[in-house]
């Protein structure tokens, strides 16, 4: 049996704290990668509420292993770059407060009719400016991949994670299959960047969600052998249900296809799931 360190997206069970602490504790969690709470963007709430997080994760055993920001998600011709590094400025003084070493963040979405390449350079300037915010805060800057960003393929992934060291890498199977990427090949490309995996799984031939080992992005094998080179830490990311804040967190016209294969009567009956299906690739 493979040890690892296992948070979630607990928000996938619930939009309140309180709900999402008793969906960890039930699934013998480590603890959250939080993304809202009580309904609200974690780069959004006050002070006051991380305060109140913090306390009530700690009451329970808990700790904030990530926190799953929107930070760079916008639209790099469209959006203030400027206000956007403000926003990474709070969300780092949210860090310290949650006492939490990571925070996850994406490389822009680009128009959909030009191609990366035209956006190669601004991308490597704006991401820069985002890691020297960061150095010698504490808190490590990890790009995740994701559809209809810059590093939404291995290669370019790869361009990022070796020109910003600064910056680790998060890996997600599931998002890499929704933009027709060969998992392996990826794995392979950026296994030694990877300092977290998000653990979701989907099909190529839809896109659709599936438990983990139940899809086509080789998830029980990138699992175990992140494990195996000495990787330790993994957050369940179920979208396997439909869940308050889900239209947030996707572009317009790349959302994942939810409940195709698989349904489930609630959120909760949901996030158990991938729970268990991330526990039964561990055990196997």
């Amino acid at each position: 049996m493979y040890k690892a360190r296992i948070f979630a997206f607990a928000d996938e069970a619930s939009p309140m704290i309180d709900e999402q602490i008793k969906a960890m504790k039930r699934n013998g969690l480590l603890g959250l990668e939080i993304r809202s709470v009580d309904g609200e963007s974690v780069s959004s709430i006050s002070m006051e509420k991380a305060k109140e997080v913090h306390r009530k994760m700690e009451d329970a055993g808990l700790t904030v292993w990530s926190i799953g920001s929107p930070i760079g998600k916008i639209d790099i011709e469209k959006d203030d770059f400027g206000q956007h590094l403000d926003v990474l400025k709070r969300t780092l003084d949210i860090a310290h407060i949650l006492e939490c070493g990571n925070i996850r963040m994406f490389s822009f979405y680009l128009p959909r009719d030009k191609q990366p390449s035209l956006f190669r350079n601004e991308v490597m300037d704006r991401l820069r400016k985002m890691a020297e915010i960061g150095e010698g805060s504490g808190v490590q800057l990890c790009h995740e991949n994701e559809k209809g960003i810059y590093g939404d393929n291995a290669i370019r992934c790869n361009e990022i994670l070796s020109e910003i060291p600064e910056i680790a890498g998060i890996f997600d199977p599931a998002n890499f299959v929704q933009c027709g990427q060969d998992t392996m090949e990826a794995w392979k490309m950026l296994k030694p960047r990877i300092k977290y995996l998000h653990i979701k799984d989907a099909m190529f031939a839809d896109g659709s969600v599936v438990p983990a080992g139940k899809g086509e992005g080789n998830v029980p094998f990138i699992v175990k052998d992140f494990l195996a080179a000495g990787g330790t830490s993994m957050t369940v990311e179920p979208h396997l249900t439909v869940f308050s804040g889900l239209k947030a967190l996707e572009r317009f016209g790349e959302e994942s296809k939810i409940g195709g294969h698989y349904v489930y009567a609630n959120s909760h009956e949901a996030f158990d799931a991938a729970c268990a299906a991330l526990r039964s690739i561990l055990e196997s």
